[in-house]
């Protein structure tokens, strides 16, 4: 699977849930069941390089601004839902995550920011084609994100980095 097939799966369950996270992750993992096995594994290192890619200070820092707050965990559940949002959304995030302001601007903190099940999408596609667990991909999270990191909760240093952000969502 190339990175257009990637995006296209996506964006066709993206589509098909109406943008609602969990919805979403089930008409992925319809869309993936109708794959072999090794395309699901594709689609499952395809879906981990972007996971990984997004793992920044900068886009941490976006995320604790929208969310009002993101532990670890809550990043990655953040990160699937970036990615959930397809290619447009995510590329400008990663790039620039101010630009989260023009690339989602009715971020809606309560409906927004929390695909968990999005990331397990090609496990459970996986399991149940082949009756086994999907394999280790080889792929390790970094024991820290890319960047420098800042104190989330300065509002002063948070403000000066995002100012469109700090704009629509801080306090």
């Amino acid at each position: 699977m190339d990175e257009t097939g990637f995006w296209q799966l996506v964006d066709e369950a993206r589509e098909a849930a109406a943008g609602d996270p969990d919805e979403q992750a089930e008409a992925l993992v319809d869309r993936l069941l109708r794959l072999t096995p090794d395309e699901v594994l594709d689609f499952a290192r395809q879906f981990e390089a972007r996971f990984q890619r997004a793992y920044t200070v900068e886009l941490w820092g976006a995320a604790h601004l929208l969310l009002d707050g993101a532990s670890e965990d809550g990043f990655d559940y953040f990160r699937c839902w970036l990615i959930g949002q397809g290619r447009d959304v995510f590329e400008g995030a990663v790039h620039e995550p101010d630009a989260l302001a023009e690339l989602v601007p009715d971020f809606d903190e309560e409906e927004d920011g929390d695909a968990e099940e999005l990331g397990y999408a090609a496990d459970e596609a996986y399991e149940r084609l082949t009756g086994l667990p999907l394999p280790d991909l080889g792929v390790r999270q970094p024991s820290a994100a890319y960047g420098v990191w800042f104190d989330f909760s300065d509002k002063a240093q948070t403000a000066a980095r995002y100012p469109r952000l700090w704009e629509l969502y801080g306090d």
